[in-house]
């Protein structure tokens, strides 16, 4: 989700609600504590020299459970961060504290924010030796009802 869709989305709503992808519900006096630009400049496996920039959220939860943070708010932060930090539309991950800190990729749906699991990858498959997944057939597919695909003795095909 990118910065310019999540400012619209807030638009839509008085209170900021975030899941997590099994369901759970980030508890409703979450904070905001940070609006950030996160920039990654890296080589991949490949040799290609990269940036990847990407506005962050980091959410928290304390034990002031009479929090509730307001859509107009959390907008008016997000605003203050573009400002100062000349973030630009780019894509949103969202920071939040499980075993470790997760980071989550970002969507919205029926009135209530999404963090979405993420993955790696490997950015240059064909400079790094990944073998192409191997194409999975059916044994059931190999038999053939047609006479001619069948090996006969003295047919050649042995």
């Amino acid at each position: 989700m990118k910065l310019h869709e999540v400012k619209e989305a807030l638009k839509q709503v008085e209170a900021v609600q975030f899941v997590l992808p099994n369901g759970t519900i980030v508890p409703a006096h979450f904070h905001v504590t940070e609006v950030g630009a996160i920039t990654r400049h890296f080589i991949d496996c490949g040799g290609t020299e990269r940036i990847d920039k990407k506005v962050n959220f980091q959410l928290w939860v304390a034990g002031d459970t009479d929090h509730r943070l307001q859509a107009q708010k959390l907008t008016r932060i997000i605003e203050l961060a573009e400002n100062n930090l000349g973030l630009g539309n780019w894509d949103v991950e969202v920071e939040y504290q499980s075993d470790t800190i997760g980071k989550y990729g970002l969507s919205f749906e029926f009135d209530r924010f999404l963090l979405q699991s993420t993955t790696t990858a490997c950015l240059a498959e064909d400079a790094c030796g990944i073998p192409a997944d191997k194409q999975k057939v059916s044994l059931a597919s190999l038999g053939s009802n047609d006479a001619s695909a069948c090996c006969t003795p003295g047919g050649g095909c042995c």
